[in-house]
């Protein structure tokens, strides 16, 4: 007796044992939220929104929208300075902090949107604000009286240069 292998309708590979039992291969990890989101589905159609134009936004697109309250980084460790780059959209360089403690390099800043739609009799607003801090440890002693930070286009790029003890020296091996 053969296996058969076939797709299903979602195109999911499913392998058909000789017991008769189907079993369905794993494509990819599903989070626990993804799967509560699932079990709601199943018992919580959310078509009773769409009689009234609205949607429910699903678990991946409510993480995309609070991706920004934590700014992704990246933190560059040079010979001579450490450089940090911080992805930063929408932010107005006026709402933006950044400090530097010892050994830490914090980033603060605030967003605000606004958006206004009319249609007829139909008319709907909607302000978001928000903060965000990130505090990141740096990977050497700093210099932080000679730090120099730009901003452009969304893109925070801080220049630490580190202190004296703190750079690499290279060490003749004998």
């Amino acid at each position: 007796m053969s296996e058969e292998i076939r797709k299903t309708e979602e195109h999911v590979p499913v392998r058909e044992a000789q017991s008769g039992q189907v079993q369905k291969a794993p494509t990819r990890w599903v989070s626990p939220f993804e799967e509560m989101e699932r079990l709601m589905d199943e018992f919580f159609p959310r078509g009773w929104l769409r009689r009234w134009g609205w949607e429910m936004p699903t678990w991946p697109e409510l993480t995309r929208r609070f991706e920004m309250r934590v700014p992704k980084v990246d933190i560059i460790d040079r010979a001579e300075e450490v450089v940090v780059r911080a992805e930063l959209p929408g932010i107005d360089k006026k709402d933006l902090e950044v400090t530097v403690t010892g050994d830490t390099l914090t980033l603060k800043g605030q967003t605000r949107h606004e958006e206004k739609e009319e249609k007829g009799d139909y008319f709907r607003s909607e302000i978001t604000r928000g903060s965000f801090a990130r505090t990141l440890v740096l990977p050497a002693a700093v210099d932080a009286t000679k730090a120099k930070a730009s901003f452009k286009d969304g893109l925070l790029e801080v220049t630490l240069p580190k202190k004296e003890e703190a750079r690499r020296q290279s060490i003749a091996i004998e």
